[in-house]
């Protein structure tokens, strides 16, 4: 961890714990760096960092203050279940893919990072060596569950972050949607009720659509990020078979569930014999040196299903993923051989070379360290364009901004007013039910700030200050 995180850290407790009260000044960059030790320029960093979470704000020539809101941390959340029987959402999703794919239109929506970052030279380079093999095309290695090399490669990773694992708990799957897919599948049967987060990734709710089943969600806390008291009603109220829930660097809103909360789902998944699927595709896109655990690391009966891929940190391309399936490895397998079959075989020798080698920690590195410097400047920018009624949930990792719009504002309208002016957005709609507020939308920063970034960003702005107009002097 960076020393300008672990200040922003302890000052972060400090707020939650109510030693420093909403609207309290923090002590000034020296006075701060003579009582922590830390530099100027480290203190600096910390206060902007909790300044972009929106835990402080900043007065001009006055100093760095703690934010109204963060006095409301401690208090109970109004637990508020949804069912959603009926769920319609695959055309909707079909549709908004279809209006941001050209190439013309700005990629704001898309949830790919920017290319450019992802484009790794040794890994065409490895790539273009085994094209050259007939091996690398017509091995059997590569047919259910997947390479073995490669898959004893993902359990070592996994053996690091202290989870047992063995080639054998891994499946190798055409990504991580079809990994997801093929968990759903192999856990579910039409009618059950799955439990999802109130906002999620659209491929759950195209899942559920596809497999006819009822999903009940539980509202987002506004601080962990996770509801504990709703989901233990939701497991004590529904006969919940299985869970599907995104704890690390969460799509669309981008927190990460804290380790006790974790060790608390996984208790509570046992007590309730309920199973997870957990997607954990962004895992590696975390910022600093500490690397989020899974809920697999707190899973001590085998209920975790945990699915991740290599398409979020080498580019759509390279549709490699995996689910740690354990003791359902064979019905996912069965499956498998019933759709996708399997991931390319090219890809897979071709990965197996690239990790072992480590050419890919030196990409990841890199990689977060570009999309921490690209979101941040957003914000930065975000900040100084949008009106003051919108929030924008910042957190330290990942490369979206999630921003909350005035109440009376419709996510999806900004997207079809934006989509005309070739600029794509992605709205909430894509990611929550009908029978919840629809006034979010997320953004992809992790392109390189251009005039042509800033001009998207300045129409949208126009266009959301243009329905504020409109309702203020309605």
């Amino acid at each position: 961890m960076y020393k300008s995180e672990q200040l922003a850290l302890n000052i972060r407790q400090l707020i939650e714990n109510g030693a420093w009260k909403a609207h309290s000044k923090l002590p000034s960059l020296r006075e701060q760096s003579q009582i922590s030790g830390y530099s100027l320029m480290t203190v600096l960093n910390a206060y902007q960092e909790l300044e972009a979470q929106g835990l402080v704000y900043a007065k001009q020539k006055s100093g760095f203050y703690v934010a109204e809101r963060l006095n409301q941390t401690e208090r109970p959340v109004p637990s508020s279940l949804s069912l959603n029987a009926h769920i319609q959402m695959n055309s909707l999703v079909f549709g908004y893919l279809k209006s941001i794919q050209s190439a013309d239109v700005s990629p704001l929506g898309s949830a790919f990072p920017n290319a450019e970052l992802l484009f790794n030279p040794k890994l065409m380079q490895i790539l273009a060596q085994h094209a050259k093999r007939k091996s690398s095309y017509f091995s059997h290695d590569h047919m259910p569950p997947g390479n073995y090399e490669l898959r004893t490669i993902i359990a070592n990773r996994y053996c690091l972050q202290g989870i047992p694992t063995h080639a054998n708990d891994i499946v190798i799957t055409s990504g991580a949607l079809d990994a997801l897919n093929l968990s759903l599948q192999a856990l579910t049967k039409p009618g059950d009720f799955i439990l999802l987060q109130e906002t999620i990734f659209y491929g759950a709710w195209q899942a559920a659509e596809r497999l006819g089943l009822q999903v009940i969600t539980i509202p987002e806390h506004p601080v962990s990020g996770f509801d504990l008291d709703s989901f233990e009603q939701a497991l004590k109220q529904y006969p919940i078979k299985v869970c599907w829930l995104m704890l690390n660097i969460h799509n669309p809103i981008g927190f990460s569930v804290r380790d006790e909360i974790k060790q608390r789902i996984a208790s509570l998944l046992e007590d309730y014999q309920v199973y997870l699927i957990e997607d954990d595709v962004y895992q590696e896109l975390y910022y600093g040196t500490q690397k989020p655990l899974p809920m697999k690391y707190f899973d001590r009966q085998q209920r975790v299903l945990h699915c991740a891929s290599f398409s979020k940190t080498l580019g759509s391309a390279v549709r490699v993923g995996w689910v740690y399936a354990g003791q359902f490895s064979n019905a996912i397998q069965h499956l498998q051989l019933m759709s996708t079959v399997s991931a390319s075989p090219l890809l897979q020798n071709t990965l197996v070379d690239f990790l072992s080698h480590h050419h890919y920690e030196k990409h990841l590195r890199q990689l977060r360290k570009q999309l921490e410097k690209h979101k941040k400047v957003f914000y930065q920018q975000l900040k100084q364009r949008l009106n003051p009624t919108c929030k924008i949930h910042y957190y330290s990792s990942g490369y979206f901004l999630w921003i909350e719009l005035p109440a009376y504002i419709d996510g999806y309208t900004i997207y079809q007013l934006l989509i005309q002016n070739k600029i794509g957005i992605a709205p909430s709609q894509l990611f929550r039910s009908e029978q919840v507020s629809q006034n979010f939308i997320r953004l992809n920063c992790s392109f390189a700030w251009n005039s042509d970034i800033a001009a998207a960003l300045d129409v949208l702005s126009e266009v959301i200050q243009q329905h504020i107009t409109q309702y203020t002097h309605a």
